[in-house]
């Protein structure tokens, strides 16, 4: 297992690099925060038009705590389920002054007491902002270790702990940045295109079809 977890990790390393890259735009810890709030259930490109002009209107924490609610949901209303992120926004922030001192913490249990923030968004603040080894379990990284059979779970902490035990904690964050983009280039939900896949022999899922499915002439 260890040979062959090795043997994926290089080909991720070789076609998508090492190099950290964060998908939402920010320049501080507490927009990368709301960012992320916001991109539940929405893709980082749309959370990334909403925050162009969110992030001038709304240039402090202080004046996300004190937003009117109603008016906050018209600015994100585009990022879907905007009622509860925008209550969720304001509560966080709201939290963060008074309890945070305007800062946003670092830990799994101080992040995740924050309106909002589940074991997913902690674990980008603590990747991306305090490079605090952690495993993102988003859409993406669920689907595509169910297929390469690092998992057979399907709660996203249960993967999370499962993908630490197979995964060298040196690679944790390098992996969920590596697999968003091989899920999107190429690792889809519907339809992946597994010819072209160069993770194909690892594949679980595709290994277990049919042979006249993986186009395999007898």
């Amino acid at each position: 297992m260890k040979k062959r977890t090795a043997e994926i990790l290089a080909l991720l390393d070789e076609v998508y690099t090492t190099e950290y890259k964060c998908y939402l735009t920010h320049e501080t810890p507490w927009q990368l925060l709301v960012a992320t709030i916001l991109s539940a259930q929405c893709t980082d490109a749309r959370v990334n038009i909403v925050t162009k002009d969110l992030f001038q209107k709304y240039d402090s924490i202080e004046k996300f705590a004190n937003a009117d609610l109603e008016e906050l949901e018209k600015d994100i209303k585009t990022t879907g389920f905007y009622h509860n992120k925008a209550k969720n926004i304001i509560a966080c922030c709201q939290r963060l002054m008074l309890e945070f001192h305007g800062e946003v913490p670092r830990t799994i249990e101080e992040l995740t007491s924050l309106a909002g923030v589940g074991r997913k968004t902690a674990n980008v603040i603590r990747g991306n902002i305090y490079n605090e080894p952690s495993i993102v379990v988003d859409t993406h990284v669920k689907r595509i270790s169910k297929r390469l059979g690092f998992t057979a779970e399907d709660d996203p902490e249960k993967i999370e702990y499962e993908l630490m035990k197979v995964l060298p904690k040196e690679h944790w964050i390098l992996y969920n940045i590596q697999i968003i983009t091989f899920g999107r280039d190429i690792c889809f939900a519907r339809s992946p295109k597994c010819e072209e896949c160069f993770l194909q022999k690892y594949c679980v899922e595709y290994n277990q079809k049919p042979a006249k499915k993986r186009g395999i002439k007898k």
